[in-house]
């Protein structure tokens, strides 16, 4: 079950009051409330003050905007108050605030007033609003001393302010720039005027907004790539040394190598190259998928032929740490995704199983037919095809499961016969899955194994 609630919105005020029981008794002897699944019985209750005295000299309590949502598997409550934008009129002439006031709020706008600086920054601070309108010429501190305050103040230095004043001056102007503000309105002033220069600033903030927070995603996962680039770099630079150093030795040693010598050699340097393959295979998915120029074409896919051809792909892997490859799967058993990324998905599954299986260990591949029900919050009940790749091997810690699947997370760990990685093919298969609109998740303990499970969907409605 999941609560929310968000507040937003609107004012309650109490100038003065004073609340008064000389003598008050509340009592129940017997209350029952019932429901199917759920009881509430209150079997005696007694409620009793001899004297009770509250008083409130002053009060305001502010929502700017209110939702509450109970949602879960079997339904969903939402209750949401529309959200206006709120306007902050700082005048101490009240013919202005009134008339202003009315035409706002007949236009869909909350206006919130004060009638001299101080209160301004007051309300400023506390409710937050959009905008403010705020006048030069008041009693007390003036608009430019005003303005000036406000934008020292972290929590509204934000708020776009507009000066309203029937100064005309150049020299007023241009110092109520140069403190922050944003435009001005001549008095006297059309309300029409008011309000598209509201709306106008409105959405040129609205936008800011969008643009630094655009601009921060765009910021961190630039640097989770730069990071990623640079562990790509050095890992394939550490492949293809080892590579040529291995031909190197056997070009210049191969007469004094016996056969037995120059196979064992020829295999290990096949290995590296297949390993260095398979990093640039990764690599070349990855940065279509990143790019966009990745194809992305579902169709229906029978999963225990795409298993069995990458179980025959890694036979002569599992076979030389004696790993026992098995396949638990029905024929009749379909997803609906892209074959080229689903296809991905198992054979880095497989690899990573096989990379971290001792010898004489066990991997399988199973998966769940007929189709399981996932929630999901957005298309609730679908159906979907669960998929686990099993080992026996060494396992995850608990603290380093999360970062197997982040790009800016540098996991790395040899395979059980120093078999390197870079982590790029579990960062695939966590791309390819959520592309197809599934999920992935692991579940794995220290010196007993791991599981890495995954849905796709089992039709097209669902993807």
């Amino acid at each position: 079950m999941q609560k929310t609630e968000s507040r937003r919105d609107s004012i309650f005020a109490v100038s003065s009051s004073e609340f008064q029981v000389s003598s008050f008794k509340f009592q129940v002897s017997s209350f029952e409330f019932q429901v199917p699944s759920f009881k509430f019985q209150v079997s005696s209750f007694k409620f009793q003050v001899s004297s009770f005295k509250f008083r409130v000299s002053s009060f305001k309590f502010r929502v700017s905007s209110f939702k509450f949502q109970i949602s879960n598997k079997g339904g969903q409550m939402d209750f949401e108050k529309s959200e206006q934008p709120i306007v902050l009129i700082v005048d101490d002439e009240s013919p202005n605030l009134s008339v202003l006031s009315d035409y706002l709020k007949q236009s869909g706008v909350k206006p919130l007033i004060a009638e001299d600086g101080e209160e301004g920054l007051s309300q400023a601070e506390y409710a937050q609003p959009d905008i403010i309108l705020l006048d030069i010429m008041m009693a007390g501190i003036d608009g430019f001393e005003t303005c000036r305050r406000l934008k020292k103040n972290p929590a509204t230095k934000d708020i776009p302010v507009i000066f309203m004043t029937a100064l005309s001056d150049t020299s007023a102007k241009i110092r109520g720039f140069r403190l922050g503000a944003v435009d001005y309105i001549t008095k006297p002033f059309q309300h029409e005027e008011v309000l598209v220069r509201i709306r106008t600033h409105l959405t040129l903030c609205q936008q800011e907004k969008k643009l630094l927070e655009l601009n921060a995603d765009l910021t961190k996962t630039n640097a989770a790539k730069d990071k990623f680039f640079s562990i790509i770099a050095h890992d394939l630079k550490g492949a293809l040394s080892v590579l040529i150093a291995g031909c190197e030795l056997l070009s210049g040693s191969v007469r004094d190598f016996d056969r037995n010598k120059i196979e064992n050699f020829s295999k290990e340097i096949i290995a590296s190259a297949k390993n260095t393959l398979r990093l640039l295979e990764n690599l070349f998915d990855w940065a279509r998928s990143q790019s966009g120029s990745m194809a992305f074409e579902p169709e229906f896919i029978e999963l225990k032929r795409l298993a069995e051809r990458n179980i025959q792909i890694f036979q002569g892997n599992a076979n030389c740490k004696k790993i026992e490859l098995s396949l638990s799967m029905k024929p009749d058993t379909y997803v609906y995704a892209d074959r080229n990324m689903t296809n991905a998905i198992i054979r880095n599954l497989i690899s990573n199983a096989i990379k971290f299986t001792r010898r004489g260990g066990e991997v399988s591949i199973s998966a769940h037919s007929p189709p399981v029900s996932v929630w999901d919050e957005e298309t609730e009940m679908a159906d979907f095809v669960e998929v686990a790749v099993s080992d026996t091997g060494i396992g995850i810690s608990e603290e380093n499961i999360p970062k197997l699947l982040k790009i800016d997370n540098k996991y790395m760990e040899m395979g059980t016969e120093d078999e390197k990685g870079t982590g790029l093919g579990l960062i695939l298969c966590k791309e390819f899955v959520e592309k197809n609109n599934g999920k992935i998740w692991i579940e794995s303990e220290l010196g007993k194994g791991t599981t890495f499970w995954f849905v796709l969907p089992a039709s097209p409605s669902d993807i």
